[in-house]
């Protein structure tokens, strides 16, 4: 396939495209090669086929989600081992943002302050869209990694940590969801109170779900 050729062209911004391509034909037959192409040198790369892989439901892409946000990569390689400097640098990162994840920065879910946000050379809509998709990676740890950036110095961030917190109904995360509800920014501090009253519902419909101990069914005999 000439996508897949693309993928290991000299030229970054080729095998940028060709991973794009493949998420957009949906071409799971390339799922390995895009899997290959999250360790690429080039961040751009990497983030093409993390969102081509997303979009093909495929679990490896959080892996470069999960660095975007946190700036680990779970395996312990990848994009900030080999490109620290670039995934550091704001002005970059917007760019890679708007090259390559346009599709998920969540411009609906937040409106024209953070359209005004992203307009400036900042990375932080790149990183509140990278927690926007780890909704969906199963893996515990991004539940703490979500906890941690709802502390983000970007409110931008704090508000997508908080929104994703709720999507993942995980009630452990209340307490830290409770913590900005008084939060100084409108976005987040409403952000927070849809998620308490989600995560809050979901606490109390588990409860109710529990198995009785044999006291309670005496009493109720």
């Amino acid at each position: 396939m000439l996508a897949e050729k693309g993928l290991v062209d000299d030229k970054p911004e080729v095998r940028s495209a060709a991973a794009a391509a493949l998420g957009d034909m949906k071409s799971r037959t390339s799922i390995s090669k895009l899997r290959e192409a999250l360790d690429d040198p080039d961040p751009s790369v990497a983030l093409a086929a993390a969102h081509s892989l997303n979009l093909m439901h495929d679990d490896s892409a959080y892996n470069v989600y999960y660095e975007v946000l946190t700036g680990q990569r779970k395996s312990g390689k990848g994009l900030i081992a080999s490109q620290t400097a670039i995934l550091k640098d704001p002005r970059k990162m917007a760019q890679l943002g708007f090259e390559q994840g346009v599709g998920f920065i969540p411009f609906a879910g937040i409106g024209w302050e953070a359209f005004k946000v992203i307009r400036k050379d900042d990375s932080s809509p790149v990183r509140a869209a990278a927690a926007k998709v780890l909704v969906n990676d199963p893996d515990p740890a991004v539940t703490q990694a979500l906890i941690d950036a709802a502390g983000d110095k970007s409110w931008l961030v704090r508000a997508a940590a908080l929104e994703a917190l709720a999507k993942r109904r995980d009630p452990s995360a209340l307490d830290t969801v409770q913590m900005y509800l008084s939060d100084e920014k409108d976005a987040v501090k409403y952000t927070a109170a849809a998620a308490f009253v989600r995560l809050t519902a979901v606490k109390a419909n588990s409860a109710s779900k529990k198995p009785k101990n044999e006291s309670e069914k005496k009493e109720q005999k």
